[in-house]
Formats: C-alpha cells, sequence, structure tokens
C-alpha cells in the first residue's frame, strides 16, 4: 500500500528553502516515494475556466479546459477522477482548506488500484498549501492564473480579497467575482471571530482607479472597524465617516452581516445594496428587506443611525447576496439578466445538488455568457450557507474530513 508520509514530510522541510518556481521540481522529487513517474500542478485561472501547468519539471503539458476535461471534473466535483482509457493516470482537486486551487495529476502503474486515493489526497493537500505558501515570494502562480493583463484596478482589488471559499463544520462561504481583469468597485471580505462570522459586500460607485481607491478604503474601513470590537450599526457609521471624509462625493452600497454559526442567528444592514436572497429547500423563498441605511457615505443625509434586520435561519438555509452588475446584464437584445433569472439559476444549481462553490462558478459564467463575454459592470455574488453543529461540510465527502 502506498503511504504519502515520508513524501509529506520532505515536502514540508524542503520547500521553505526556496520560491514557488521549484515547487514542481521539488514535487516530482517525491514521485517514486508514492509510486509515481510523474507529479504535475495545475492551478485554475482567474476565469476558472482553464487548468494551467506550472512549468519546471521538464514535463510537456498543454492548458486543460475545466468545462470538458477529467481533470476540469476533479476541480468542478471535487472528487478523484480517472480515465477507463488511461488507468495510470489519476487527477485530485488541490485544495487549501476549502479553497480550490487546482488540480494535481498523478501518472503511476498503480493509479488504478484504490488505495491510490487517500495517499494522493494527502500529497495534494501537502502541495496545496505549499502553494499557497509560496505564493507571495515570486510571481510564478500570479502570472500562471492570468490569460490577459490585468489593470491596475483589479491588481489592487484582487490584493485586498480574502480566499474565495472559507468552511467549517457549521457553514460555507463562498464568492465569485467577474471581469477579473478590469474590476475596480466591487469588493467583499469576511472574518471568524469566536461564535460570530463577520461578513461584508461593497459596491463602489464609478470604474477603474477611482472606483477601486475607494473600495480600498471601504474595506479597510470594515476591517478595523471589525478589528476594534465594533457592533454591526458603529461600523456602519464608522466606514460611511471615512467614505464622506476622504471622497465626500463618492459612495458605496454595502451588505453587512453577522451570523452566529452555533445558533443560526443571522443580522443584517443594508446599506442601499440589492436585497440578499434567502434560499430554502432547494428554492428561493424571498428576499430580504431593502436597505435598512443610506449608501455609506451618505449617512449624514439621513435622520436616524442604521437598522438591523434580523431572521432566524433553518439548517440548510443559504444567503445569496449579489451587486446589481449581476442582475443588471444586458444580452443581445438588451433584456436585463434580472431577478427572476438569477432566481431561476440558483434554484436548479440547488436542486442539481452542486458543490457550493461550483454553483458561483457557473453562476458567473451563466451571466458573462448572458452578456456576450463584454460585462459592463462588476458582478459579484457569495453564497452563505448554514448548517447545523457537527454536520460534515457541504462540499466534501465525509471521508476527507481528516484530511482537512
Amino acid at each position: 500500500m502506498v503511504d504519502a508520509g515520508d513524501a509529506v514530510r520532505w515536502l514540508q522541510l524542503a520547500a521553505p528553502r526556496g520560491g514557488p518556481d521549484d515547487l514542481p521540481l521539488l514535487v516530482n522529487r517525491v514521485a517514486p516515494a508514492v509510486a509515481a513517474t510523474e507529479i504535475v500542478i495545475y492551478l485554475a485561472d482567474y476565469q476558472q475556466a482553464s487548468l494551467v501547468p506550472m512549468p519546471g519539471a521538464g514535463l510537456d503539458r498543454g492548458e486543460l479546459a475545466i468545462e470538458t476535461t477529467l481533470a476540469g471534473r476533479a476541480f468542478t466535483g471535487l472528487d478523484v477522477q480517472r480515465a477507463a482509457d488511461n488507468p495510470d493516470r489519476i487527477w485530485v482537486p488541490l485544495l487549501v482548506g476549502c479553497e480550490r486551487m487546482g488540480v494535481l495529476e498523478i501518472v503511476s502503474p498503480v493509479a488504478g488500484d484504490q488505495t491510490m486515493e487517500e495517499p494522493a489526497w494527502e500529497l495534494a493537500s501537502c502541495v496545496g498549501q505549499l502553494v499557497v505558501g509560496r505564493r507571495p515570494y515570486g510571481d510564478v502562480v500570479e502570472r500562471l492564473r492570468r490569460r490577459l493583463p490585468m489593470q491596475v484596478a483589479a491588481e489592487i482589488v484582487w490584493g485586498l480579497l480574502p480566499p474565495l471559499t472559507f468552511a467549517t463544520d457549521d457553514m460555507v462561504l463562498t464568492t465569485i467575482l467577474e471581469p477579473c481583469y478590469d474590476v475596480g468597485g466591487d469588493v467583499f471580505d469576511y472574518a471568524l471571530n469566536g461564535d460570530v462570522l463577520s461578513v461584508g459586500l461593497f459596491d463602489t460607485c464609478g470604474h477603474g482607479i477611482k472606483a477601486s481607491t475607494l473600495a480600498s478604503l471601504v474595506v479597510s474601513a470594515y476591517r478595523n472597524a471589525r478589528r476594534c470590537g465594533l457592533d454591526l450599526v458603529d461600523t456602519a457609521l464608522s466606514i460611511d465617516k471615512w467614505v464622506r471624509s476622504e471622497h465626500p462625493h463618492l459612495f458605496a452600497t454595502a451588505l453587512l452581516a453577522e451570523l452566529e454559526p452555533n445558533t443560526g442567528r443571522l443580522r443584517v444592514i443594508n446599506a442601499g445594496h440589492p436585497g440578499a436572497l434567502l434560499l430554502r429547500d432547494g428554492k428561493a423563498i424571498r428576499e430580504l428587506p431593502g436597505p435598512t441605511a443610506l449608501p455609506l457615505g451618505l449617512g449624514h443625509l439621513a435622520t436616524r443611525r442604521p437598522e438591523v434586520y434580523e431572521e432566524e435561519l433553518h439548517a440548510g438555509d443559504r444567503i445569496l447576496a449579489y451587486t446589481d452588475g449581476i442582475t443588471d446584464a444586458r444580452g443581445g437584445d438588451g433584456e436585463r439578466f434580472g431577478l427572476t433569472r438569477l432566481v431561476d439559476f440558483v434554484d436548479r444549481a440547488l436542486n442539481d445538488r452542486l458543490a457550493t462553490p461550483e454553483t458561483m462558478r457557473r453562476l458567473v459564467r451563466a451571466v458573462v455568457a448572458y452578456q456576450e463575454g463584454q460585462l459592463d459592470d462588476d458582478a459579484t455574488a457569495l453564497l452563505l450557507e448554514w448548517r447545523p453543529p457537527h454536520a460534515p461540510l457541504s462540499h466534501l465527502p465525509d471521508r476527507r474530513m481528516t484530511a482537512l
């Protein structure tokens, strides 16, 4: 039986001495320890449309489409894939915690043996951590993930964002942002502190550098307020103050939320933002109440403090929040994507039991396709799923919990 323990330990000791460019060669050096002849790291591009091989190990590989390949199926379905006509090759999802980074291709004469799967998962988990850990020390990962030149406004925003997916036993939070290379105004953030998950989704006015500069201020002010221990109302007031002080003629809509994972209690301030959808039992049942505060930066025009809306979630409930770039996307005939089409898409995805991150990936791909690949505004969406305590992660099979 193959054991990945020695390979993982050697990688953990050797990798910190090099940059991200060294990882493909280092990973291939441990291939014999897991009965493999070749191991290739593939990373998903920013649009999550292609899997791109990391160079450096002397192996000849090309890009793989996520929609039409076994490697793509491993990425979207979060399961090991192997081809009946190519039994010496398996594809393993490359996860960092719950964040999908890409896939690991392992070529081995024993790839068809089911006992190969657990060590393959163990090795992939280690490689994923190494990719993230070494990424700040070079640009190879960023360059590989970009299929087009990234504008400075997008560079600013992507530098602010936390991982797109986060999960615990009690909840899954996943987000998506498009267009990837020319975004400016949309930004999100989240943090789990004790028994409270804080989430912020923001849409700043304007486009380009001005919008991304405002987005940088907004998310920084949000983090500062949160880390100072301010409650939801005072957090909104603090962000509003900073926007008005530094950008007196601009504003940002926002959805600020706090979820108690132990109880399912949700608190929300909607500052001029589209209303979030409450999804239950595989369908969207209603929209949460509309604005309970003015957009951030315009609070001085209000006669009262922001109001907090509370909702007691049921086990399995999901909250879908989005910016108007989703619903305002227009097709070739000028018709908006609209709320009805959004609800229909999400209902179908839920009934198909897609993994939460895959639901969001397909949603933004549908919006892009509807607008024929040319979005007029940022399209950002966030899906928060709450499950009772001690339930398994919704998008990972139970048997994999020991590897996380």
